[in-house]
């Protein structure tokens, strides 16, 4: 099978590429340019680029590099700073995986004449009695995305391979130091790449959009409590960076109010919420049936909490802190994704 292996220059890619080609597959690698700014994350960076270049050079595999950085300054970026001008909080890496990593690589890939794609996430596509695929849980659950894959769909799916399913973290350093690629000790990307760990969200929003001081209100007495320096960086839910003053009682942000600049705050009883609403919802397949049971995740590595599935959003078991609008809502039968969406207001 010849197989396009996105290589973002991180162990990860690198170990999905070797095992590929030991596998017996024609394997070659791309790395995506996406973003054109500066970046501290470990990811998206010109030595990330050689990186994967050199690696591909160990194993003897052809190296492409494809410059998506328009589809990324306009399916992730812009909207990503749409979304705080807004004041909902987004999550750039399903986008960066919805509309480029399975959606513009993915068409590169068939422009190419390859069979299949593949990448280096810890997860697993997994076929179901009725021959239907599944993204499913990775074998390293520290690690595990199946999260930022929950949008794949059936024509997707069916041509995504995920090498390192079932090996855990320590198992991929292993194999890339035995096989002594440049990669084996390289640290793990962290969270955005286009947002760097000296400036932050702060700074790249700043640069983008106008950033409001706003007021922070009691929601029981609608009492101003003190202020915030940008309304656009507070998210539903937030506790720490609300300057209300020697208030010793804990206060989160209940709403968040950007017509007004407004954060109303209130404890804890407050932001608990046993419904999620949730928009722009995708499936593996059909939706599960209303009062189906299911299991929901609205972080990368949170708990999976249970729910019902009620139409256009699920009902929690037990109520949890509000999820934040913008947040991506996964739903899940055991360790299978069922599909998701973004949660509402």
């Amino acid at each position: 099978m010849r197989v396009l292996v996105a290589m973002s220059g991180g162990v990860d890619s690198s170990v999905a590429a070797a095992l590929l080609q030991e596998q017996g597959h024609d394997v070659v690698g791309a790395t995506m340019k996406l973003w054109g700014g500066p970046s501290d994350s470990g990811c998206c960076s010109v030595a990330d680029v050689e990186d994967a270049r050199r690696v591909a050079q160990q194993l003897g595999i052809t190296h492409h590099v494809f410059n998506f950085t328009d589809d990324f300054d306009t399916h992730v970026v812009a909207p990503y700073v749409d979304a705080h001008a807004h004041g909902d909080t987004p999550n750039p890496c399903v986008e960066c995986n919805r509309h480029l990593k399975f959606d513009r690589f993915l068409r590169r890939a068939d422009q190419l004449g390859f069979d299949a794609v593949a990448t280096g996430h810890h997860a697993r596509v997994v076929t179901t009695p009725d021959g239907s695929r599944r993204i499913a849980r990775g074998a390293d659950r520290a690690k595990d995305q199946s999260y930022v894959l929950y949008m794949l769909g059936q024509d997707q799916l069916a041509r995504t391979l995920l090498p390192l399913g079932t090996t855990t973290k320590d198992d991929v350093r292993a194999i890339a130091a035995a096989r002594n690629l440049r990669t084996a000790t390289k640290p793990d990307s962290q969270d955005v790449c286009f947002i760097t760990s000296t400036g932050g969200r702060e700074a790249f929003l700043g640069e983008r959009i106008p950033m409001r001081p706003g007021r922070v209100v009691d929601a029981a007495t609608g009492a101003t409590l003190g202020t915030v320096p940008a309304v656009e960086l507070v998210t539903v839910g937030q506790r720490r960076g609300l300057d209300i003053g020697g208030n010793n009682e804990r206060r989160y942000a209940v709403a968040v109010d950007m017509a007004t600049a407004t954060v109303t705050v209130g404890p804890l009883t407050d932001v608990l919420s046993d419904r999620i609403a949730m928009t722009q919802t995708t499936w593996a397949t059909t939706p599960p049936h209303a009062g189906h049971r299911v299991l929901v995740q609205w972080s990368a590595h949170g708990r999976p909490a249970a729910a019902t599935w009620d139409g256009d959003g699920v009902t929690l078991t037990e109520a949890q802190r509000r999820v934040a609008p913008g947040q991506s809502v996964v739903v899940y039968d055991g360790d299978t994704v069922l599909g998701g969406g973004i949660a509402g207001r």
